[in-house]
C-alpha cells in the first residue's frame, strides 16, 4: 500500500466511508478532496507522517523556487509569475475569507484551497484556533499569521480581501490597500526578511485586476517610504495577464 492509499483510507474511515476503487491519476484528486471538506480537527501521528511525507515528495516532484535566486526589478522588490506554493521565502499572503479556514470545496481552484492542501491539514487547526480565540469573524483588511507547515515558506499571512458587487467604490479601495498594510506590519513584527503577495481579492472577489495591482504597488511602496522597512515583497502572478500589469507599473518589461 502506498503512502497515498493509506491516506485514503484513514480519511475514508474518518468519515465511515468505504474506500472507492480509483485508478493512480484519481487518487491525488480524492486525497486533496478530501483534506479539502475535512473539518479542523487533529490527527494521528501516522497520518501527520504520512501526510507530511507525501507533500514533501510532490513539493519536489512541482520544484521549489527561492528568492535568493530571483532578481529584483526595483530595490528589494521582485515580480515573479508561478505557484506560490512552491516558492521558498518568510512569508507568503493568503487570501483568505473572513472564517478563516481555507476553502472547503473540493478541489476549487482558489489559492485559499491550494495553501491549505499543500501546507497540510496542521494549517487548518492552527487557524481554528486563532479564530476561536478571537471570537468573531475576522474583518475585511486585517490579517493573521501562522506556520508554512509543509509549504517552503516559513509563515503565511492570510488576509481578508474585499469582495467587490456591483461596481468599484472608494470603500474597496481602502480596504484592499488596508490589506497590504497588514501583512506588512505583521511580517515586519514577526521578524519577517520577505513576504511574497498574491493578488488579493482579484479572482473570486472580483476586484478588477488592474486597479488592485495598482493599489498594492502604491500601497508597499508608501509602506516602504513611511517606515523605511527592509523587507523583500513579491508581486506574485499566474497569469500573463497580471503579469503584463505588474510589469508596466514596476518598469520591469
Amino acid at each position: 500500500m502506498t503512502k497515498l492509499d493509506r491516506l485514503i483510507q484513514i480519511l475514508c474511515a474518518e468519515r465511515g466511508e468505504s474506500v472507492p476503487a480509483l485508478s493512480d491519476k484519481e487518487k491525488g484528486r480524492y486525497f486533496r478532496a478530501l483534506v479539502n471538506v475535512r473539518m479542523p480537527k487533529a490527527a494521528s501521528a501516522e497520518f501527520l507522517q504520512l501526510q507530511d511525507e507525501y507533500l514533501q515528495e510532490q513539493l519536489r516532484i512541482k520544484g521549489v523556487t527561492d528568492i535568493a535566486d530571483l532578481n529584483p526589478v526595483a530595490p528589494d522588490i521582485y515580480l515573479w509569475q508561478g505557484d506560490i506554493t512552491t516558492l521558498k521565502c518568510d512569508g507568503i499572503v493568503n487570501a483568505a475569507n473572513s472564517q478563516m479556514l481555507g476553502c472547503f470545496y473540493p478541489n476549487h481552484g482558489c489559492i485559499d484551497n491550494a495553501i491549505h492542501t499543500f501546507a497540510g491539514v496542521q494549517l487548518r487547526l492552527e487557524c481554528a484556533g486563532i479564530m476561536e480565540a478571537q471570537g468573531s469573524p475576522e474583518h475585511t483588511g486585517g490579517a493573521k499569521i501562522t506556520r508554512g507547515y509543509n509549504l517552503p515558506c516559513k509563515y503565511v499571512l492570510h488576509t481578508v480581501g474585499p469582495i467587490v458587487y456591483g461596481g468599484l467604490t472608494q470603500k474597496h479601495e481602502e480596504q484592499l490597500a488596508s490589506c497590504y498594510r497588514s501583512c506588512l506590519e505583521l511580517a515586519d513584527i514577526n521578524g519577517l526578511q520577505s513576504i511574497a503577495f498574491c493578488c488579493i481579492s482579484t479572482g473570486e472577489f472580483r476586484f478588477p485586476n488592474e486597479r488592485a495591482a495598482e493599489i498594492a504597488v502604491a500601497t508597499v511602496s508608501e509602506y516602504k517610504q513611511k517606515t523605511h522597512s527592509k523587507i523583500k515583497v513579491v508581486f506574485n502572478v499566474f497569469k500573463d495577464y497580471d503579469y503584463d500589469i505588474y510589469a508596466g507599473l514596476l518598469g520591469a518589461n
